[in-house]
Parts: C-alpha cells; structure tokens; sequence
C-alpha cells in the first residue's frame, strides 16, 4: 500500500486527522518494539513522583519533562533508524552497524544529559 506525497498545498482536515493517525501508529511501533523506552518511561514516572515530594519549581517541572521527551524523541529515531536499516540493508554491513551504532549513541548523550539535568534538579532539593 503506497501513498502519494500531497505536494498540491491545499489545507485539509481530512489529511491533518489522518496524519495524527499515522503519528499515533508510530508510537504505538515504537512502543510495541522498544523495550528500552518502557525503561525510560519508568524512570520518568519515578522522576514525577519525586518530584512532586520534593515540591519542585515551574522551571524544574520544565526541565524535567524536556528531558524525558528528549531521551523518548532521541529512542523513537533510534527506533526509526534501526527498521529502516534492518529493511534496506538486511545483510551485514560494516556501514550499517555504524548507523545503528551512532543512532544508539545519540539515545545515549541524550541519556546522560538526562541525568545531568535530573541530579541539578533534584541534588538541590536534597542538599
């Protein structure tokens, strides 16, 4: 089943409601397929909880949710990337793993600044 680009321009509600399912399809893949973001969702969850015992600032929840979404966001073209790679080059190639590989570490920083920004957020509130 393919579909036809739309390059006409025209504003259509029919189209814009149709994009938000294919955009919840999406998640749905990258959520069936990808046991790391259920991790991350954990976390954040954990992450919610304490903050609100800890009685974090408007900022803070900010950060925080920033946060979350960029480790999701960086997960979901990981995601991304790893089925267009599987699809398009389903034999071993040393170009592909570095695909793959850059992707994962792109999860990773964003991972790290995660925390870097979690332990600014909450090692203030507990000093």
């Amino acid at each position: 089943m393919q579909e036809q680009l739309d390059t006409a321009g025209e504003f259509s509600l029919v189209r814009r409601a149709r994009s938000f399912v294919h955009a919840g399809r999406g998640i749905w893949v990258f959520l069936k397929t990808t046991p790391n973001a259920w991790i991350e969702i954990t976390i954040f969850i954990g992450a919610v909880a304490a903050g609100i015992v800890v009685g974090l600032t408007y900022i803070e929840w900010i950060l925080l949710v920033f946060a979350a979404g960029f480790v999701l966001v960086s997960e979901a073209f990981n995601t991304a990337i790893e089925i267009d790679i599987n699809l398009t080059s389903p034999e071993y190639h040393p170009y592909a793993k570095d695909t793959k590989d850059v992707a994962a570490g792109a999860v990773l920083i964003a991972s790290i600044t995660a925390l870097i920004i979690g332990l600014a957020i909450f090692g203030h509130h507990l000093l």
